[in-house]
């Protein structure tokens, strides 16, 4: 993938943003719940695991090593995972009530979905360490 690192760094950037950004309106409360805000902090504050997630992964990104680019997998499916838990709490309806989704909670979806498909295509240039075999692939 030609623009890997520049998407993942958007990716990720996008994923820190959305956290700020309103996720969901509860009509009962006339209020709007962030990542890192819920009434009496109902809902905990996922905004900071979110964060965390795409601080590592930006670090992963930029890290030229095929351990980095594994690791950087197994983060991306914790951050959807992490998504799905968090996409049920904060709308799924309560006593009749159901809250409405705002477009944080779209960017946040988007961004976790563009940070699970550039960890799949990393631009990885693998070096072969034996310059016998090197010359056995140049002459095949």
């Amino acid at each position: 993938m030609k623009y890997y690192k520049l998407t993942g760094f958007l990716a990720c950037l996008l994923l820190a943003i959305s956290c700020f950004l309103p996720w969901a309106y509860y009509p009962d409360l006339h209020k709007s719940f962030t990542g890192f805000f819920s009434e009496q902090n109902m809902y905990g504050r996922p905004g900071k695991v979110f964060v965390f997630f795409a601080i590592s992964s930006l670090i992963l990104i930029f890290i030229d090593k095929i351990w980095a680019k594994r690791t950087l997998i197994f983060f991306a499916a914790l951050n959807i995972g992490y998504l799905l838990k968090t996409y049920v709490i904060f709308t799924s309806c309560y006593n009749t009530y159901c809250p409405q989704k705002q477009y944080g909670l779209y960017l946040l979806i988007f961004s976790c979905v563009v940070l699970m498909i550039v960890s799949f295509f990393p631009d990885l240039k693998l070096q072969i360490k034996n310059e016998a075999s090197a010359e056995e692939i140049k002459h095949e």
